[in-house]
């Protein structure tokens, strides 16, 4: 296997903004649109509550990946670290693209004021605010930049079809429909330690998909072949529920290896937020009794690469002076390890 790059400085994660689209739809509300058993929702997959970007009841959309995307940018350079002015380049990671051009950062981007500055765009599922911040952290490194605006987000509502009869569907199809929820946020990663103050120590991102089938895949239809009969969104949630636990341990020490950190080191954990039924099992399986949990997802939905900026928004509310935290990520898509370390100088 192919070793890791060193872990080299760190860069800072000065300021943190996130944004959740509308009120919260908790399952009874969603039980009754899809028509599927509210008590199923609870039991099965664990979340309370989700947000979406279109409203249920009318099934217009409200905003768009970019709206949601900016919100949460602006937020974070609101915060206390760097602001618009001193941005030298943005990074949005997302596996639902408002269109595939223009990309959507650079809407993003737009709708900040934020002009000649590179902007880089990474399709990729839950590893893709993960992969977001290495690049943020490898261009700093590099010295030829100071700060930059990582974003993460998606609009996974987009796949919610209103008019199917899911009466007769198998639990595992389902799922789909249950599962997700809309977001973005977004982080200022600086070269200095300001603001929030907390060191981006490491990140971890590898590709461990040879010869498997993919847990998820996403159609993205044309004009040839959007009349396909062919399931937009598919995913193999048996596979991940297997894989998902024994590839979070793999990636907790590894990264714990990198660092020279023991599993006694860490105050806090932010594991793989999948559902809240399999999020808890999953810090279960970790089992770091000295670390702190941080999850939203029981109360935001799966909003994909929405999901480490919310866990850090809320990781950040608590953490003191000294304290270390490490993040998990998994991408069932084609199975990618993604993770990364913390702790607040």
């Amino acid at each position: 296997m192919n070793e890791q790059a060193p872990a080299g400085p760190p860069a800072y994660l000065a300021a943190i903004g996130t944004e959740l689209p509308g009120d919260p739809v908790d399952n009874a509300a969603l039980a009754k649109a899809l028509g599927v058993n509210e008590e199923w929702i609870e039991v099965f997959i664990g979340t309370k509550t989700r947000h979406f970007a279109r409203d249920l009841a009318s099934n217009t959309v409200r905003w768009s990946l970019a709206d949601l995307c900016a919100r949460a940018g602006a937020r974070a350079l609101d915060g206390p670290g760097p602001g618009p002015e001193d941005i030298d380049f943005v990074v949005l990671g997302t596996a639902t693209p408002d269109t595939l051009m223009p990309a959507t950062v650079n809407h993003v981007a737009d709708q900040l004021g934020l002009d000649q500055v590179p902007t880089f765009q990474l399709q990729s599922g839950c590893a893709g605010a993960v992969q977001a911040l290495s690049l943020a952290r490898t261009m700093i490194a590099s010295g030829e930049y100071r700060n930059g605006l990582v974003m993460g987000g998606d609009v996974c509502s987009k796949h919610l079809d209103l008019d199917r009869d899911l009466s007769g569907a198998a639990p595992g199809d389902i799922v789909n429909f249950v599962l997700f929820g809309d977001g973005a946020g977004a982080a200022v990663v600086s070269a200095e330690p300001c603001g929030e103050r907390v060191a981006l120590h490491r990140v971890l991102n590898r590709f461990t998909g040879l010869g498997r089938e993919p847990g998820q895949i996403i159609e993205w239809f044309g004009l040839a072949d959007r009349h396909e009969d062919r399931q937009a969104l598919k995913e193999d949630y048996k596979a991940i529920e297997e894989s998902v636990p024994v590839m979070a341990v793999e990636i907790l020490w590894e990264l714990l290896g990198d660092l020279d950190w023991d599993a006694e080191d860490l105050d806090y954990l932010l594991p793989p937020q999948l559902s809240g039924r399999m999020t808890a099992r999953i810090f279960q399986e970790l089992d770091v009794p000295t670390a702190r949990e941080i999850s939203c997802v029981a109360d935001t939905g799966n909003n994909g690469n929405a999901l480490p900026f919310l866990q850090t928004e809320r990781l950040l509310g608590r953490m003191a002076a000294g304290e270390k935290a490490l993040a998990v990520a998994i991408e069932s898509s084609k199975w990618i390890k993604a993770g990364f370390a913390l702790e607040k100088t």
